[in-house]
């Protein structure tokens, strides 16, 4: 990272977070030398200050605040600051600096909008103040150099990712443990309903059971028995079961040649007399009549 300390600033990174724009500005790492002073400053956009070694003080507007390793600090908007290494000891900086614009979006997942909202508004009212990097923000500059550096298959959106990780840890370092923004939960019955319906699908031609299913789902036979019938009372698994195998039935007679009794034997029937007679109950006809109709049609069109 040392020898290549503008690496990630080459990139153009851009990132669309629920309805904001963030802009990779800058994404570097600076080393000061001891005694070293950049005097007061601003910047029309938010910048990130983290401590990988050194120490320091930051003057933040009108208060002085010591820097040491493990530390961090964020100047936003037309914040002043004045940065010095010790004249002691020299002091490193990993800074990423990011303009933050709204956008409009035609669509946008609810939770993540909800999400970046909150993020933002809690940088725009963090304490100006410096404080441990208490959810290791820092590692993630590091896993950035590494991605980045060994060109590591997918690095542009790892980097990206990171890029926001960064911002999320540094807002939780000063967090006091209160969530406005809920995750999504899950409607259970509904989801295992459909992972059960999934998993059916992939194995119909397999002996399937109820037991079988259950266990994937890691929940007991009686508890996915009450699942199908709070979907749907008219279908338990075995009438399940066999409408996803009568389709896959119906597939293989109208783009194969195969005969009746390997369709049988491929889609989880006993024999060709089984299908015949559910097929028939099912659909209204025989096999042979339902592959005899879809090729009449073929040929007419």
């Amino acid at each position: 990272m040392f020898e290549k300390q503008d690496l990630l600033e080459r990139l153009d990174i851009q990132i669309d977070w629920g309805y904001y724009r963030i802009k990779v500005l800058r994404f570097h790492l600076i080393s000061f030398d001891r005694g070293h002073v950049i005097d007061f400053h601003n910047h029309a956009e938010y910048e990130f200050h983290f401590i990988p070694r050194g120490k320091g003080i930051v003057i933040l507007e009108d208060q002085t605040f010591a820097l040491s390793e493990g530390m961090f600090y964020l100047t936003g908007p037309g914040v002043v600051h004045y940065q010095a290494a010790s004249s002691e000891e020299a002091m490193d900086e990993l800074c990423l600096h990011v303009d933050i614009v709204p956008i409009e979006r035609n669509e946008c997942d609810p939770w993540e909008a909800a999400e970046a909202e909150e993020c933002m508004e809690k940088l725009r009212k963090l304490p100006r103040k410096p404080e441990q990097d208490r959810h290791g923000a820092m590692a993630c500059f590091l896993e950035a150099y590494q991605v980045c550096d060994g060109r590591y298959s997918g690095y542009y959106t790892s980097i990206r990712q990171l890029v926001l990780t960064i911002l999320m840890k540094a807002v939780r370092a000063y967090d006091a443990g209160v969530i406005t923004t809920e995750a999504p939960i899950r409607n259970m019955t509904a989801y295992r309903y459909q992972y059960a319906v999934q998993y059916m699908e992939a194995n119909s031609s397999s002996s399937l059971t109820l037991e079988n299913v259950a266990e994937k789902l890691n929940i007991s036979a009686r508890q996915l028995q009450r699942t199908f019938h709070q979907m749907d009372a008219q279908k338990p698994f075995s009438k399940l079961l066999e409408d996803i195998r009568l389709k896959s039935v119906c597939k293989r007679l109208e783009e194969t040649d195969l005969s009746i009794e390997q369709i049988a034997q491929s889609e989880g029937f006993a024999n060709a007399t089984y299908l015949h007679a559910v097929f028939r109950k099912k659909i209204g006809m025989t096999p042979a009549e339902y592959r005899k109709s879809k090729q009449f049609k073929v040929e007419t069109i």
